[in-house]
């Protein structure tokens, strides 16, 4: 990614909103993705994954397993606002190649 579209992210990212989760008790992630929020996907009220669009904005789908079975696999943490974190970072190793930490609803990019 070059610097200015890396300067033109961060600019961005600093003027929005924070992300938030929107939680989907379902099998299937929607065919539709919010622009910025994430969707948290349950089943039999445990959360399983974490789908979003790549925030440089190729639209890309980002999914990021949640269960500790799934290698490799993040963590969530929400907090009371409903600002999602993620640990570890993402990082696209195809297409955009987009490398990025989520911490408080917030793309911090790398």
């Amino acid at each position: 990614m070059n610097k200015l579209k890396l300067g033109w992210l961060k600019l961005t990212e600093w003027l929005t909103p924070p992300r938030k989760i929107i939680e989907v008790h379902d099998e299937l992630p929607p065919s539709k993705l919010p622009t910025r929020d994430l969707f948290l996907l349950r089943e039999d009220g445990e959360a399983w994954s974490v789908i979003m669009r790549c925030p440089c904005g190729c639209g890309h789908p980002v999914e990021l397993p949640l269960i500790h079975e799934a290698h490799p696999h993040w963590t969530l943490q929400v907090d009371k606002k409903g600002h999602p974190t993620l640990a570890p970072s993402v990082w696209r190793r195809e297409g955009c190649r987009a490398h990025y930490f989520l911490r408080g609803g917030k793309v911090v990019w790398v």
